[in-house]
């Protein structure tokens, strides 16, 4: 399976890139939001995991995008933000799920499991 991490937070980045390897799954890595839209139009993803805050575009312009080109992907949102208006805006744009940083990484991985039935 393909996931897209969008996160400029290298920690996380990397904490999460090296659990989903470790469950067999292949990662493309961006850390910040342009990059991250530029990679979801060039390539078959099988799931999104994105920070809300990035650099020159948000998770939410992320969710956006995905949306406007049609594309069926189920997206995680993590965010250190627990504002409400946040994570009814993410819901809204199509996000799948969300999660408050910080978080476990074997919670991701259920969640991601969940999400994509493998």
């Amino acid at each position: 399976m393909l996931i897209l991490i969008a996160e400029d937070d290298e920690l996380i980045l990397r904490t999460v890139e090296h659990k989903l390897v470790k469950e067999g799954h292949d990662v493309v890595l961006t850390r910040n939001g342009r990059e991250a839209i530029e990679k979801i139009n060039e390539l078959d993803l099988d799931l999104v995991v994105t920070d809300i805050m990035m650099p020159f575009a948000s998770g939410i312009e992320i969710l956006s995008a995905i949306k406007s080109i049609g594309k069926k992907i189920p997206v995680i949102v993590l965010s250190s933000m627990g504002q409400e208006e946040v994570v009814v805006d993410a819901f809204d744009l199509g996000a799948s799920d969300f999660m408050v940083k910080p978080f476990s990484p074997n919670e991701l991985i259920l969640r991601i499991k969940r999400l994509t039935n493998k």
